[in-house]
């Protein structure tokens, strides 16, 4: 549908200028249309960056002007093609967007949008300011483009080079979220700890889309410059970045085609307004902020996913993500023999501040094994756990895998070395379905990346990673529910599927961190066979639970806590009859 909807598009823009004279549009409206393509561009860049990636920012204007006063500069003072010009407005904005991008993409919260600004009004200020760049007063006489001996110089002429490249960047987003990183970005927004968890590099990622977003940026500016013929600071304030983000905001922030909608809609909006309140208030002025405050109010308050949301319904659905059966599997690891010593912990411990979450615990994991970690609430269980899987670090002790010290790797170090794992509270992306879930697990299986995914590359690996999704999705016992949401599941097969998604990295040792709280006794105990299932094939699993009564019947081996400190270990049936056990975990009920 994605492409069908792009090619029915392409038809339209095409026909618009050359209509035959009685029905043709008019110069005005040709104009009207290019500002549309060139806000659009920008709204694409932040639907990836603010709408997908989860981070706002105000400053896209600034990359706009640095496009455009590229350009300006190279084909004016320098006398050089202006194509020469793209090329160095996109290599500046890259580098500058990449520079910017490493110290703004680790900021959070509010602390985001305010680095942004920051910097968004630095290069606003920058333009006025330096004398090469004309100061206030911009760069003047900039050339006509020139496009294989056809000169673009008037509006209509510019306008189909405006939306062919609006299409390709239509296009190119729609390749790259469907992909490996594209899954991998969707779950910035929200899910950065389960990204990591499986390998994925959230802080390198952030980087990426913003420079991906700023590069579009540029190329507004550029094709600004050639339509207006000339440049000045005024258009690439601050003022003018809130609205690039309130176009895409209107238009559906998180969806592609909403960033077109939200561009073709403001554009008119303020055509509109501009020509109707001056008649109604007798004065002039920009009084269409102060309706577009309003709108945005009740936009924020009835349809926050934007104008695209509503009408989205009455277009036909996507087809699911097609699985395909002959796909070649993917490499798989050599796992270890049974006995093999896979994980141990050394007298680990973990403070903080005063307060010591684990005391010097020490076990070990052999391959083969099922071994449970239980004790009350706030036993450290959950803690020793994220120092294994480098979500926290030890203050001291060690913690090896399968020969190598980890206690220090970051978390998608670790998922590198053969660790998978589950959620104590289940990290899933809602919106996505069970199978792209699942994909999610396999990313360190595959190797495409942002360029090879936005030119469509990266076809062969897709086939491969969906049907190694497809595969685990049957092996636990899913494979009804692949192309269905995956928040529409029962919390047991939400749970279940994180199991499936962990399978899917081909791990060595999978770490299940509370996996039967909430769950009911007959979830349970599907639970049970399915853990077993994954025993008798050769799976290691080490079992974070409360439940004593849920791994009684299920472990090799128990590992009792209380208190951040182990007071027991052995066989569960020697375990349960421990006296430290019955007093600390059971409350003293008496053998």
């Amino acid at each position: 549908m994605k492409y069908r909807g792009l090619l029915g598009l392409a038809v339209i823009l095409a026909l618009l200028p050359v209509l035959p004279q009685p029905v043709q549009i008019p110069e005005y409206w040709v104009t009207l249309l290019n500002y549309i393509g060139l806000y659009a561009l920008v709204a694409l860049g932040l639907v990836l960056l603010t709408g997908v990636g989860g981070m706002t920012s105000f400053g896209q204007a600034a990359f706009v002007g640095i496009g455009a006063y590229a350009t300006g500069y190279v084909s004016t003072t320098l006398g050089l093609s202006p194509w020469l010009g793209l090329i160095a407005g996109v290599v500046l904005t890259g580098l500058l967007a990449l520079c910017l991008g490493a110290v703004t993409m680790r900021l959070s919260g509010h602390f985001l949008p305010l680095g942004t600004i920051a910097w968004g009004l630095a290069l606003y200020f920058l333009f006025g300011n330096l004398e090469f760049l004309g100061k206030y007063d911009g760069i003047n006489g900039i050339p006509v483009l020139n496009l294989l001996g056809w000169h673009l110089e008037s509006g209509r002429s510019i306008y189909y080079l405006i939306w062919a490249v609006v299409v390709l960047a239509v296009m190119s987003l729609l390749n790259l979220l469907d992909s490996r990183p594209g899954r991998a970005i969707r779950a910035l927004k929200g899910g950065t700890l389960m990204a990591e968890a499986f390998g994925i590099n959230t802080g390198w990622l952030r980087v990426v889309i913003f420079v991906y977003a700023a590069v579009l940026a540029a190329l507004s500016g550029f094709l600004y410059a050639h339509l207006q013929r000339s440049v000045n600071p005024t258009p690439f304030g601050l003022d003018h970045g809130i609205e690039y983000l309130f176009m895409a905001v209107v238009g559906g922030v998180s969806q592609v085609w909403g960033a077109l909608l939200g561009a073709a809609l403001l554009t008119l909006l303020q055509d509109w307004l501009q020509t109707l309140l001056p008649k109604l208030l007798g004065e002039s002025g920009n009084f269409e902020i102060i309706v577009y405050g309003v709108l945005l109010v009740v936009l924020l308050q009835y349809a926050r996913d934007g104008v695209w949301s509503y009408l989205s319904r009455w277009l036909p659905s996507a087809k699911p993500t097609a699985v395909e059966p002959n796909a070649a599997p993917l490499a798989r690891r050599t796992q270890p023999p049974a006995g093999h010593s896979l994980l141990k912990l050394e007298a680990v411990r973990k403070t903080f501040g005063g307060l010591v979450a684990v005391n010097d615990v020490s076990f070990e994991v052999k391959a083969g094994e099922i071994i449970g970690l239980i004790g009350p609430n706030g036993a450290g269980k959950s803690t020793t756990f994220n120092l294994v899987t480098g979500v926290l670090q030890a203050t001291a002790g060690a913690v090896t895998f399968n020969g190598e010290r980890i206690e220090r790797l970051r978390a998608r170090e670790i998922a590198r070395r053969g660790v998978g794992r589950t959620f104590q509270h289940v990290r899933l992306l809602a919106g996505m379905s069970v199978l792209e879930n699942v994909a999610l697990g396999a990313h360190l299986r595959g190797r495409a990346g942002v360029w090879r995914s936005v030119l469509r590359m990266n076809r062969a690996e897709e086939a491969q990673l969906m049907a190694e999704a497809a595969r685990q999705l049957e092996r636990v016992g899913l494979g009804a529910h692949l192309h269905e949401e995956a928040g529409s599941l029962a919390l047991g097969q939400q749970r279940i599927l994180e199991i499936a998604r962990a399978l899917c990295a081909d791990p060595v040792l999978l770490l299940l961190d509370e996996p039967a709280a909430g769950l009911r006794y007959l979830e349970k105990q599907q639970l049970a066979r399915l853990l077993t299932k994954l025993k008798e094939e050769g799976m290691s699993v080490l079992l974070v639970e409360h439940d004593m009564d849920f791994v009684m019947n299920l472990t090799d081996r128990l590992v009792v806590m209380e208190f951040g400190t182990k007071i027991a270990e052995g066989l569960p049936e020697t375990v349960q009859q421990d006296a430290a056990v019955l007093q600390a975990y059971l409350g003293g009920v008496e053998a």
